[in-house]
C-alpha cells in the first residue's frame, strides 16, 4: 500500500518539473513579443506583416473600403491622431509603439495636399500631410487593411488619412471593428 501511495506523488513531482520549464519558456516568449514593437525609429519596414517602423520617402494611395487613403510604399494605411496639432505629435511611448510615426519627409505622386514635417519630442522628424502628423498601425497586418480607422485609443480618435487630407466622418472602412484598446 505504501508503494502505491508514493508513486502518484512521484509522478506529480515529475509533472511539475516538466511544467515549470514550459511556463518559463512561455513567459520568455511573451516578454520578447511585448518588446518587439520598440524597434528603432527611422528604420524602414522590411516586413509586410506589420509596419513596426516606417520611413516616409515616397508614399502612395490605395482604395480601402471605398475611400482613397494615403499609404506607405508597401500599402499600409496611414492615420492621423485627433489630439495632435499641426506642430506637435501627442502620441509617444506605448502609443508610438502601437501607432509608429512616419519618419522623415514624405512625397506622393499625384496627391493634392501639402506634405511637411514636425519635430517629435524625441528629436526625430515626423512626416505630416495637410497639417496632420502621419502614423501607421501595428494592428494592420497586411497591406490594404484599415483596422485602426475610427478607433478610440491612446487618448483620442484615429482616422485613416484620405487623399483630400481630411479625416472621414465616422468609420468608412473595415477598420470599424477592434474596439478601443487603451494604449
Amino acid at each position: 500500500m505504501i508503494r502505491s501511495l508514493t508513486r502518484p506523488k512521484a509522478r506529480n513531482g515529475l509533472r511539475m518539473l516538466l511544467i515549470l520549464p514550459a511556463i518559463a519558456a512561455t513567459a520568455a516568449i511573451l516578454a520578447a513579443c511585448s518588446s518587439s514593437g520598440t524597434s528603432a525609429a527611422g528604420g524602414s519596414s522590411t516586413s509586410t506583416s506589420s509596419p513596426a517602423a516606417v520611413t516616409a520617402g515616397s508614399l502612395k494611395t490605395a482604395t480601402i473600403g471605398g475611400a482613397t487613403v494615403l499609404t506607405t510604399s508597401k500599402g499600409f494605411t496611414l492615420y492621423s491622431f485627433a489630439p495632435d496639432t499641426s506642430t506637435k505629435s501627442n502620441c509617444n511611448g506605448a502609443c508610438a509603439q502601437n501607432w509608429p510615426p512616419v519618419h522623415g519627409p514624405a512625397t506622393a505622386s499625384g496627391v493634392k495636399g501639402t506634405f511637411g514635417t514636425i519635430k517629435r519630442s524625441d528629436g526625430s522628424v515626423q512626416a505630416t500631410f495637410d497639417g496632420h502628423p502621419l502614423y501607421a498601425f501595428v494592428g494592420d497586418t497586411a497591406p490594404g487593411q484599415a483596422k485602426g480607422n475610427g478607433l478610440n485609443a491612446a487618448g483620442g480618435l484615429w482616422h485613416e488619412v484620405t487623399t483630400s487630407g481630411t479625416a472621414p466622418a465616422g468609420s468608412s472602412t473595415s477598420g470599424s471593428g477592434g474596439g478601443g484598446n487603451g494604449y
